[in-house]
């Protein structure tokens, strides 16, 4: 299952200890106290340090824009969001190890764990491989999957303060948000928001926060209205 799972991620591991460390989930050590291996925090500390210099080194060489651009496309890059789009995509959770109560959770906190997760893996991969394989996993699987991605949706703005500018120069009105629905235990809620031009609902955006919800509902409505 594991060399399965390496073979598919297109990189090679001499001590694959330090990928199923990676993939050791804090949660799962309290119901597993045999489990010889320790969780993956450190290695997501070392992990989320190599991926931000790789982003980093990669957009310098690349682009000759200003620092403030730059920091703005590297950020977009490196989000949680991102992160766990990312782990989704090749397929991180299917070989989580967590405890039953955190592998039933789906919700925002699940997107916490697969993002710490990603950067686990690039931290065990880092002290195995090194710097420059590690360089080419982040290039194939983050920012040639993705960066275009970034631009064409202009993901590097905050999807609010665009949307705002775009009403307001476009159709002379500022935007107003509103809760539509709610659900779910107070720890876990999930919520609706619609974004308004007037009392036009053009978009109804999700998130396990009313902030999330709002940026979600905003990002959709640059789409319905074509204003990206």
């Amino acid at each position: 299952m594991l060399e399965k799972f390496i073979s598919s991620l297109g990189v090679t591991f001499s001590d694959k200890d330090l990928l199923r460390q990676a993939l050791t989930h804090r949660s799962y050590l309290n119901e597993n106290r045999s489990h010889k291996l320790d969780h993956n925090e450190r290695l997501e500390f070392l992990g989320d340090a190599v991926l931000e210099l790789v982003v980093t080194e990669y957009l310098y060489y690349n682009f000759s824009n200003p620092e403030g651009e730059l920091t703005s496309w590297r950020a977009a890059l490196v989000n949680g969001d991102m992160l766990a789009t990312v782990a989704h995509e090749i397929s991180i959770e299917d070989h989580l190890l967590m405890s039953k109560g955190e592998a039933k959770d789906t919700g925002r906190a699940r997107q916490y764990i697969l993002a710490n997760a990603m950067e686990a893996i690039i931290g065990a991969l880092y002290l195995d491989q090194g710097y420059v394989a590690s360089a080419e996993f982040i290039t194939r699987v983050l920012i040639d999957a993705h960066l275009q991605e970034v631009f064409d949706k202009k993901l590097f703005l905050d999807p609010k303060s665009h949307f705002q500018e775009c009403a307001q120069e476009k159709v002379g009105v500022t935007p107003h948000y509103k809760v539509l629905s709610e659900e779910g235990p107070d720890h876990d809620r999930r919520f609706v928001v619609g974004a308004f031009l007037g009392d036009e609902v053009v978009a109804k955006g999700g998130g396990w926060s009313k902030q999330d919800a709002q940026r979600e509902a905003a990002r959709l409505a640059l789409e319905n209205k074509k204003w990206l």
